[in-house]
């Protein structure tokens, strides 16, 4: 049985968390979900505690038992023209655009939030790893941008986003500076050492 619990027994609670915002390629990917009170798995935790077989296992759970859910992405280039902040708060909006049933509070993992429509919001750092429905937003944008660098790797094999998934890894950086930044680099992110790529402004 998991240790996570519902934050409230009488609100309609969407947990929101994000994927992806340390990494120098690809989108960041966020989710919403909505899960029945009654909801509880033995698996269920924090998708950074489950091994790859795990979150596969749960994001198919979660997707199956959901009242609601939705994954959305911000891309590399709209991360560059909005910051890594602003665009993981907006992949969230947009998953929350998703969702089949309006929440009367989100649970945000994390401690910045901007408000979404006229629903009340709480920012809870770590809490992905406290709350039923933030853990489960957290396997579903795992587990989406993961299959998302996966795809992107076979069209450049040179960076191994197979198994680094765009983590700024050192078998990852030396990559760069080997092949170069390819068209999915987040180019507002530091690359390269900064000897070699200076200052970013």
């Amino acid at each position: 049985m998991s240790l996570l619990t519902f934050k409230y027994k009488n609100k309609i609670e969407a947990g929101c968390d994000e994927a992806g915002r340390g990494c120098l390629a690809g989108p960041v990917f966020a989710a919403a979900v909505i899960l029945p009170k009654d909801f509880n798995h033995p698996l269920l935790n924090d998708s950074k505690k489950l091994n790859e077989a795990q979150r596969l296992e749960m994001a198919e759970v979660i997707k199956t038992k959901a009242l609601t859910w939705g994954v959305a992405r911000y891309m590399h280039y709209e991360i560059d023209k909005v910051n890594i902040l602003n665009a993981s708060i907006r992949s969230m909006h947009r998953a929350l655009d998703q969702l089949a049933l309006s929440p009367n509070i989100l649970l945000i993992d994390g401690n910045r939030f901007i408000p979404y429509k006229d629903i009340s919001h709480e920012c809870i750092i770590k809490g992905d790893g406290k709350y039923t429905s933030i853990a489960a937003a957290s396997i579903l944008a795992k587990t989406e941008r993961d299959a998302y660098m996966k795809e992107l790797h076979e069209k450049y094999p040179m960076y191994n986003w197979k198994q680094n998934k765009g983590y700024p890894t050192v078998e990852h950086r030396n990559a760069i500076i080997t092949h170069g930044p390819c068209e999915f680099h987040r180019m507002s992110f530091r690359l390269y050492p900064l000897a070699v790529q200076g200052e970013l402004f």
